[in-house]
């Protein structure tokens, strides 16, 4: 079976990820043209806010590319791009913030963090072997290979779901580090929004194509069996 049902769904939220990209770089750059009120740069906010917090051993480092903030809770760093590590836009402030908000999730073994790096060895394997299982499954009619498939792609899928509340938990401290400190004033706050909201939109995306393409896989494994 070349299509499927599901296909169509798949393709919409399809659509959605790549609207959600668009609208990630399109708010980014709009607010990156806003100057934030305190006229902090993202690398000092990002400290800032770490020292508020004890975590005075985290260091900010400057990474290439755009759009390429992180935080490496292996080397347990803060990495911004070079237009938020020197920007002084809502923008800048902004993905700064979020950031550190894994690192404080880091610090207080914030539960979905800590079961997402606890699942990330398992997922990176299982990940590269369940494509080759289902492809196998589908050309050869295996529909064991199918089923062992289903059940490794699913730890990526629940990886999909279990990165939700965490980048929306990092987004809600950062908006809170930011009105604490005073690095944002109340009709800044929009920006702020407008920037978090479109990234998380992202992550909101790829689970949805996730969670869709395993259902249509276990609607094929479960056709597959009655039809036997």
């Amino acid at each position: 079976m070349f299509f499927h049902p599901m296909d169509f769904l798949i393709l919409i939220a399809f659509g959605v990820s790549i609207w959600a990209q668009f609208k990630v770089k399109g708010n980014f750059n709009k607010w990156s043209d806003v100057p934030a009120s305190a006229g902090l740069t993202g690398a000092e906010v990002a400290r800032l806010i770490l020292d508020r917090h004890g975590l005075y051993d985290v260091p900010v480092e400057l990474v290439p590319g755009k759009l390429t903030d992180h935080y490496d809770p292996i080397a347990r760093a803060v990495r911004l791009s070079e237009p938020v590590y020197y920007g002084r836009s809502i923008a800048a402030v902004s993905v700064a913030a979020h950031e550190v908000g894994h690192a404080v999730q880091h610090q207080e073994a914030y539960g979905a963090l800590v079961l997402r790096h606890r699942m990330f060895p398992l997922v990176n394997f299982t990940s590269g072997i369940a494509p080759f299982l289902l492809i196998g499954g589908f050309l050869l009619q295996q529909f064991s290979l199918i089923g062992l498939g289903i059940i490794l792609f699913s730890f990526a899928v629940a990886f999909q779901v279990i990165t939700l509340p965490v980048e929306f938990n990092a987004s809600s401290r950062a908006k809170d580090y930011m009105i604490a400190e005073g690095i944002i004033r109340n009709e800044e706050e929009r920006g702020v929004n407008k920037v978090l909201n479109a990234a998380a939109l992202t992550y909101v995306a790829a689970a949805l194509i996730s969670v869709l393409e395993l259902i249509k896989y276990v609607l094929i494994f479960f056709q597959g069996n009655n039809e036997d």
